[in-house]
């Protein structure tokens, strides 16, 4: 075959779909991909932020919060764009993150911890993740929401 009838011919690779990512959650940057990248984060940060809103059981960790939630949707997005393996966003605009240190003025117990992770929850049954997904994301979760609290 010619090369001028070999570049005629349709291509066999571009008529396969591209392949599955199987990677496990975790292994890079498979987490980031799969929650959408850094737009479906914000998605699921400002979903996050709704739940803590209008939830009963979020009320006092809301309390917690400056009214104006913008900055605190913004280090939360950064925050999960870094740790779900994308790019390291938050230390870019506001240096190294110390879950601890950063949450020590504040009173943070079980049931503040358990709050945070209920709006986690219902701002990730609302993303179009895969099931797997999220509850492998709520698993992971419960790590930074327990470093995170600082009593009994």
């Amino acid at each position: 075959m010619s090369d001028r009838t070999e570049l005629l011919q349709p291509s066999k690779q571009s008529s396969n779909p591209p392949a599955p990512d199987t990677r496990a959650y975790g292994d890079g940057d498979r987490s980031f991909l799969a929650a959408g990248g850094v737009e479906g984060i914000r998605q699921l940060v400002d979903a996050f932020y709704d739940a803590m809103c209008e939830l009963p059981e979020a009320r006092k960790i809301r309390d917690m919060h400056p009214q104006d939630l913008d900055e605190s949707r913004d280090k939360l997005a950064r925050f999960l764009t870094g740790w779900l393996g994308g790019p390291k966003l938050f230390s870019e605009k506001y240096g190294p993150i110390r879950i601890p240190v950063a949450h020590r003025h504040l009173s943070i117990g079980p049931a503040e911890r358990d709050a945070w992770l209920l709006c986690m929850k219902v701002a990730a049954d609302q993303q179009p993740y895969a099931d797997d997904f999220k509850t492998y994301l709520l698993q992971q979760l419960y790590v930074p929401a327990e470093r995170s609290r600082n009593h009994d």
